[in-house]
């Protein structure tokens, strides 16, 4: 605590105990701006990141491993005619699927928690390809792997992207993190990077 002191006019000893500043408040205009910057920002930022070769390439082992398509809602089936789990409508999350509880949806199995959180990151409120696309990378930034994917360390970023999908080995030799669902081999998954122009370091 600060304990100057200071002579008053009346030549009264006066003692300053602490000083408190302060700061200019965040008008609710610029605030607006400005997280609708950051927005913008995000977005063009997880846009050149899907550029990425092997990011793309890694998102495409994860589609396969999960089993999902991007008109895929919880119970669709590759290849089935006819699936009352597909949906055309991209202008949103399309919800539960089959028994009426998950809402895991689209080429990457995205919940409607998830589709909230991270796409409102970019400002996003639809749930085209492209924006399915766009969430998985901002997912995959969540659990801080992107820049192995980039750099080719497979098996350095597989631990924490297995939190995101259950469908993932948590790395060479490794089940997944939820036995009780299904999961591809870490040798199959990196067949299927390789296989889409991924490079493994």
């Amino acid at each position: 605590m600060a304990t100057d002191t200071v002579t008053s006019p009346s030549g009264k000893t006066l003692r300053r105990r602490t000083s408190k500043t302060t700061t200019s408040q965040e008008s609710p205009e610029a605030k607006l701006i400005r997280i609708a910057q950051d927005k913008a920002e995000r977005l063009a930022e997880n846009e050149a990141l899907l550029a990425d070769q092997n990011v793309s390439a890694f998102l495409k082992a994860v589609a396969e491993a999960e089993g999902g398509g991007y008109d895929f809602k919880y119970g669709a089936v590759k290849g089935k005619r006819n699936d009352r789990w597909r949906f055309s409508d991209y202008s949103t999350h399309p919800g539960p699927g089959a028994g009426g509880k998950s809402t895991a949806a689209g080429m990457y199995q995205i919940t409607v928690d998830t589709w909230r959180e991270h796409g409102g990151k970019m400002g996003l409120t639809d749930f085209s390809p492209k924006t399915q696309d766009l969430i998985a990378v901002e997912m995959l930034r969540s659990v801080n792997v992107i820049d192995k994917i980039k750099a080719g360390n497979v098996s350095g970023a597989m631990s924490r992207a297995s939190v995101k999908w259950a469908a993932l080995p948590m790395g060479p030799g490794l089940g997944n993190r939820y036995p009780a669902q299904p999961s591809v081999k870490y040798e199959d998954f990196i067949a299927i990077y390789k296989a889409n122009g991924g490079t493994e370091k």
